[in-house]
């Protein structure tokens, strides 16, 4: 069985990213049952629950108050709205379910007590709760924990070389930080990013190469597709290639065999035949629901569908709650 390394250097994860493609998802393919049941997917369910108004200005996003998309702008929800929404996507299948707040931080004021009581809730119902809420100082990840907080999305988004060009708020060391935090409250770890925000391979490879030489590796790794937004800086960028999205996967499986690689954001646009090539490479969780935050998304009866034609089985809650220990 191939080892768990957090050692890679740049020089090797570049080499398993230029590998000939066939060979590539056959390597990646092989580590993967290594390490985990090849039918086996994992679906989650993300909400946005506090939708525009961002203070940040990341390039790619409608929810930038820097941005004219046309979005509407949307308040916290309610605790009881929220845990709604979660009972049904519990019972369309989803095992997580995670909770996205347009905000750049967290702040310690009554809108956090109301999302420590949303995952209060959702804990209740016996999912793996997740929270993208922005950055996160030691004692809110502290606090999320104790609430019953299961895993924290943080994404890395691409390089630290070409991050400047996607984002001017906040410095990429933010981000680490964040990680450390969440990592240092004992929660899991979500942290991936985005292809075709006008990087290279080697801007691909640099951030692969970031998330595989963390002191753990993120239990979690959504590779995402750029969705591009009208309104946005990146609004004119050509969608990628699956085999562009193939690619990442693999390489992300073969340096992090343990980790849940999510196929994320851009799932609309793949048939089913692109969605199985990403399954092959190592990708081994979706994100169901008719939206990602305020993206478009599959929608539960196509992803029944594609589940039941390649006949996959959906993972259930909390079996990998001590995989990465």
């Amino acid at each position: 069985m191939s080892s768990i390394r957090n050692n890679w250097t740049r020089a090797e994860v570049a080499e398993i990213y230029n590998s000939p493609l066939l060979e590539l998802i056959y390597q990646a393919q092989t580590v993967h049952r290594q390490y985990n049941n090849p039918q086996e997917v994992q679906v989650c369910t993300l909400l946005s629950i506090k939708t525009g108004g961002c203070a940040e200005d990341c390039s790619y996003c409608s929810q930038s108050v820097k941005y004219n998309t046309g979005l509407q702008v949307q308040k916290l929800l309610d605790v009881q709205e929220v845990l709604t929404k979660a009972q049904e996507a519990k019972e369309a299948g989803s095992t997580r379910f995670c909770m996205g707040a347009a905000w750049r931080e967290v702040r310690d004021n009554r809108d956090f007590d109301r999302v420590l009581d949303m995952v209060k809730g959702v804990n209740e119902l016996g999912m793996e709760v997740c929270c993208t809420l922005g950055m996160l100082t030691e004692s809110q990840a502290q606090k999320l924990k104790e609430a019953g907080l299961y895993a924290y999305n943080h994404n890395l988004d691409t390089s630290a070389e070409h991050y400047d060009s996607v984002i001017t708020t906040r410095q990429y060391e933010d981000r680490l930080n964040t990680l450390a935090n969440v990592r240092g409250a004992g929660i899991s770890v979500c942290c991936g990013g985005i292809i075709g925000l006008g990087e290279t391979d080697e801007d691909r490879i640099s951030m692969i190469h970031t998330l595989a030489t963390l002191p753990a590796h993120p239990e979690s790794v959504p590779v995402n597709a750029l969705v591009a937004i009208e309104g946005t800086p990146l609004e004119n960028q050509k969608r990628v290639s699956v085999w562009e999205m193939v690619r990442m996967i693999a390489t992300v499986r073969l340096t992090m065999p343990k980790a849940m690689v999510r196929l994320s954001a851009g799932r609309l646009e793949m048939p089913t035949s692109e969605q199985a090539l990403c399954f092959l490479a190592g990708a081994n969780s979706i994100f169901a629901g008719d939206k990602l935050l305020t993206t478009p998304n599959p929608n539960f009866n196509d992803d029944k569908a594609m589940f039941d034609l390649l006949q996959l089985q959906p993972r259930e809650s909390f079996k990998g709650e001590l995989a990465m220990a």
